[in-house]
């Protein structure tokens, strides 16, 4: 995956659902721990399988990604739309406050000397600083080094403004064309709609030529800030800090109204099929509700219809269900038409929340087959959540597992199942059950009851269940590494190392 363009990069992400209190009296909140420290990236066109026991926060995960839950720390940036393009809000924001941003953040580091870093972890003051810094520096790159940040300030905001300005436009101007194209594809015309079509070809010219005009404004100012970095390039540590630019749109940051621009782009298929759809609503009123909001098409016309009726045959529904209601339907049939409503938008990364749990599993099968038919056709980015190992072994590409809130292993899904390094995963695999002659021994299950992700074990979170742990274990976190080429870690004492090892070390201090 070295060579993959990242569609989605996770950064220290963490999300904790607070408790509620059990009286005015309790000063200490308590927290469920769903997500902690993970970070990963998932790249353009893969599957991406994230497998784990009920509870372990995989569905909880996925809809941080599409921030149907707000982090609580960490950074999901998105390269679907680039920040050249999209231009949020947060962007201008920064640059505005980008000289103070800097001097503050300067100011703290020459102040705490070599303890930066770990007073940032312990104080939440210092953290903001340092997070707001960070967010700068991918915004502006090297350019927080200049001498003049005012400068900096005003010439990223002249591009900012002038690119913003051309985007809209651009936008306004395909929204117009797609009007003028569905009514082209009508077959039937009046007067009133060749008169109507007239119109928008004239709209059509105006905003064509008002869009050449803004282009020549962002071409100039992308050409000052252009000179404007070749000035700061001589500056000390220039490339190292620009080499942390990053046009990726930091999710959490966006206004609701952002979000759910990018929501076209962004989709989820429910792991229950029979209660995440409308039962007031037709098939076609469900599919064509999301086409109809992001002013794809517009309600009621035979286009419409006809592409909603088209995207059910390829999803395997007949175009005479058009018109039926949900609890017409059987649960296969029920999940394909939450397929058909994912991708009526043309998403690029579809969140599969246990989507073939509730099925039987001929219909599994059939399911499986045509997420793997649509990812080929569509282009699509699939993360695959799932308990069912053997499922996510046929359609993942890459498989992470997860244990209470954390990723502990990460790697290709051929090499996981033949090479696990951590205990968990090891676990997992001889618990899987098996018609093989080869293998006729006794199911293999994990001992011992998952701890509360309220209060997790400290150390090693699966030392309590782990026959490999050591004192170590029980007190220090294991850090997550890459032991080999893609195949990612968090474990003291790793499996190839050699069960020897394991036995050697086993009962002795860190």
């Amino acid at each position: 995956m070295e060579n993959k363009k990242p569609l989605i990069r996770i950064e220290h992400l963490t999300h904790y659902f607070p408790l509620k209190k059990k009286s005015i009296f309790q000063r200490e909140q308590y927290y469920v721990r769903a997500n902690e420290d993970i970070s990963l990236n998932i790249y353009e066109g893969e599957t991406f399988g994230l497998v784990g026991e009920s509870g372990c926060g995989k569905s909880t995960l996925g809809r941080v990604i599409l921030q149907l839950y707000t982090q609580t720390s960490g950074t999901i940036l998105y390269y679907g739309k680039t920040l050249e393009e999209f231009k949020p809000k947060y962007v201008k924001k920064t640059i505005n406050y980008l000289p103070r941003i800097v001097a503050r953040y300067n100011e703290l580091a020459a102040e705490l000397g070599d303890d930066f870093e770990e007073k940032a972890k312990e104080n939440k003051g210092i953290r903001k600083v340092v997070v707001r810094y960070a967010d700068a520096v991918r915004i502006a790159g090297g350019l927080v080094l200049a001498d003049d940040l005012n400068e900096v300030s005003r010439v990223l905001r002249e591009e900012y403004d002038a690119g913003s300005a051309y985007f809209a436009l651009t936008h306004k101007l395909g929204d117009v064309t797609l009007k003028r194209d569905t009514l082209v594809a009508k077959e039937v015309k009046t007067g009133d709609d060749q008169k109507h079509l007239d119109q928008l070809n004239s709209e059509i010219e105006i905003l064509t030529a008002k869009k050449d005009a803004l282009k020549a404004v962002l071409d100039e100012k992308l050409a000052a800030l252009q000179a404007l970095r070749e000035r700061v390039s001589s500056k000390e540590g220039f490339a190292a800090v620009d080499a942390k630019q990053d046009e990726g749109i930091d999710l959490a940051q966006l206004t609701s109204e952002e979000m759910r621009v990018l929501r076209r782009e962004l989709q989820v298929i429910f792991q229950d099929p029979y209660s995440s759809l409308n039962p007031r609503l037709t098939v076609g009123q469900v599919i064509s509700e999301a086409l109809t909001a992001h002013n794809i098409f517009k309600s009621g016309t035979a286009i419409l219809e006809k592409y909603v009726v088209d995207l059910m045959e390829k999803c395997g529904l007949q175009h005479y269900m058009l018109h039926r209601y949900p609890h017409q339907f059987s649960g296969g049939q029920r999940q394909r038409i939450g397929i058909a409503r994912a991708l009526a938008v043309m998403p690029q990364f579809v969140v599969c929340d246990e989507a073939v749990s509730a099925l039987d599993v001929s219909i599994q099968s059939q399911i499986i087959n045509l997420l793997i038919d649509l990812k080929e056709q569509e282009k699509l980015t699939y993360l695959f959540i799932s308990h069912d190992l053997s499922t996510v072994k046929f359609i993942s590409d890459r498989i992470g597992v997860m244990y209470l809130g954390s990723l502990v292993e990460l790697t290709s899904s051929e090499v996981i199942f033949k090479d696990p390094l951590h205990p968990y995963t090891e676990a997992l695999m001889e618990a899987i059950p098996t018609t093989e002659d080869e293998s006729r021994k006794d199911l293999v299950t994990i001992e011992g009851d998952i701890p509360s992700p309220i209060n997790p074990p400290s150390g090693c979170k699966f030392h309590t269940r782990c026959k490999y742990a050591t004192d170590k274990c029980k007190e220090v976190v294991p850090e997550w590494k890459e032991l080999k080429p893609g195949h990612f870690v968090a474990c003291h004492y790793p499996l190839d190392r050699g069960e020897i090892l394991v036995q050697k070390t086993k009962g002795a201090s860190a």
